[in-house]
């Protein structure tokens, strides 16, 4: 097949996916505008915005080896092996993630992974790289966009062969989509909010510098609400609380615990053994503000050679921790679709259907997990499936592997992750059917044995045996009408 000529690419964002993007296209021969509406923040070395720690797993790591950065950036990463489990009662115990010790997720700061990648992308001989510059206007027949600078007045246009929409969950690139027909759109706010809070580092103690085990996703789950607390290079936790905005049945919520003093009581009593590890919360929950999270999803990604990449394609929820991961396969499709197609459409057209699918699985278990951090980790029900999903994946590696090994530590496809997470959702069910099946027969037997025969005490034993015997078709019931994998 003729491949394409490498040419004129023009990238609007210049976060993780777009830096990311950056830097394989520019290695594969295409001239890249990189631009972004932020300030620069290679000045000050901090990149604004979202600041909850990102967890890097293997689909992550595929794509920066692929670039060569894995080195860089993930020098300071730290490993975190499962869930530790904060009950308010006391410690719930450490919930390894998968049954292999030797996997984990790393937790990286998003301003350390944005400048890596940035530096990186402004390295290349190829890239130009422009700050202060929003998008106004994007002409999808001449495939030129216009920015103005927010600092000077400056206006501009660029035209290119490709046109990137890297620019985050509130894109500019897909809003100028949505102003035509057939261009389909939805998003969807979460009920709950989030507040970054704090856990500075420790001089003393068991796991000093850090305050509590640093390998580890500390999760505090409070039923309808929780926090979770990641590990930092330099001792610290970065804290996210996650609240309903509003709750109509007087549990917590950012409407209903505003001040210093609302927010210390409120800890005293659900987050207590967090409290006493936490010394700036007063002023860190009053200083920082509510953020909101949202899904995006909509389709289809491309116009007339622009594209949409990343959250500006699929914006997903944080509770599986791939975000990152997902965008960064994005920017590995696109570049490999790039590379294979005859053109530029028909690259874009192939890297659609490669991942809108995919995008579509990931943002509906990233929504199911919130359910289980928040509740089902603090369960001794979930605790005995999780145990059971890890006998099975070393009795069975290949042929029973876990959910959550197939999203983090594999690339399996999502849409076929989620699908396999389903059939692993009802074989456990079956299995849990056929012990009670085992268990009536053994109580039958037991029953017929212990009767001997005697009318008055075999009517009894024929009573119990009909009751268990109920119980067992109601699980077959729950089984049959589970929701098979689509």
């Amino acid at each position: 097949m003729r491949r394409m000529q490498p040419s004129r690419v023009l990238i609007v964002g210049a976060g993780l996916a777009g830096s990311l993007l950056a830097v394989y296209l520019a290695r594969a021969g295409w001239s890249v505008e990189l631009v972004e509406r932020r300030s620069d923040p290679r000045e000050k070395r901090f990149a604004a915005g979202r600041s909850i720690n990102l967890a890097i797993s293997a689909r992550g790591i595929k794509a920066l080896t692929r670039a060569g950065l894995t080195d860089v950036i993930m020098k300071d990463a730290i490993r975190m092996g499962g869930r530790m489990i904060h009950l308010v009662a006391g410690s719930g115990g450490f919930q390894p993630y998968s049954s292999d010790p030797t996997r984990a997720i790393n937790s990286v700061s998003r301003s350390v992974l944005n400048l890596g990648l940035l530096d990186a992308a402004a390295a290349e001989a190829n890239v130009r790289v422009a700050f202060d510059q929003r998008s106004t206007t994007i002409d999808f027949d001449k495939r030129e966009a216009t920015f103005i600078n927010d600092r000077t007045g400056e206006t501009r246009t660029i035209s290119a062969d490709l046109i990137v929409g890297a620019d985050g969950a509130f894109s500019a690139v897909r809003a100028a989509m949505q102003r035509f027909e057939g261009f389909d759109y939805s998003q969807a706010f979460l009920t709950h909010g989030y507040k970054e809070l704090h856990i500075p580092a420790v001089a003393v103690g068991p796991h000093a510098p850090f305050a509590m085990e640093p390998q580890a996703l500390h999760i505090w789950p409070r039923g309808a609400s929780m926090m979770i607390a990641l590990p930092n290079p330099d001792g610290s936790f970065t804290c996210t609380l996650f609240w309903p905005h509003t709750a109509s049945d007087g549990g917590a919520s950012f409407a209903s615990i505003r001040t210093a003093d609302e927010a210390l009581a409120h800890f005293r009593a659900v987050y207590p053994d967090a409290l006493a590890l936490m010394p700036t919360l007063a002023a860190d929950f009053v200083r920082n503000p509510v953020g909101s999270m949202v899904t995006v999803r909509c389709a289809p990604w491309t116009r007339n050679n622009v594209i949409l990449l990343g959250d500006a394609a699929h914006a997903v929820v944080p509770f599986y921790g791939q975000g990152a991961n997902a965008s960064f396969e994005d920017c590995e499709a696109l570049a490999d679709a790039l590379t294979q197609e005859a053109t530029v459409s028909g690259a874009l057209r192939a890297y659609e259907l490669a991942r809108i699918d995919n995008s579509n699985a990931i943002a509906d278990m990233a929504l199911r997990n919130f359910i289980e951090m928040r509740d089902l980790t603090g369960r001794r029900s979930f605790r005995w499936k999780k145990k059971l999903e890890h006998t099975l994946h070393v009795l069975f590696p290949k042929t029973f592997v876990p959910l959550y090994d197939l999203v983090s530590f594999s690339t399996v496809p999502y849409a076929e992750a989620k699908a396999r997470g389903l059939r692993n959702d009802l074989l456990i069910k079956r299995l849990m059917y056929c012990v009670v099946l085992v268990l009536v027969a053994l109580i039958v037997f037991s029953l017929a044995q212990w009767a001997e025969f005697n009318h008055q005490k075999y009517s009894l034993s024929a009573l119990f045996v009909f009751l268990v015997l109920v119980i067992a078709q109601r699980v077959a019931a729950s089984v049959g009408t589970s929701r098979s994998p689509r």
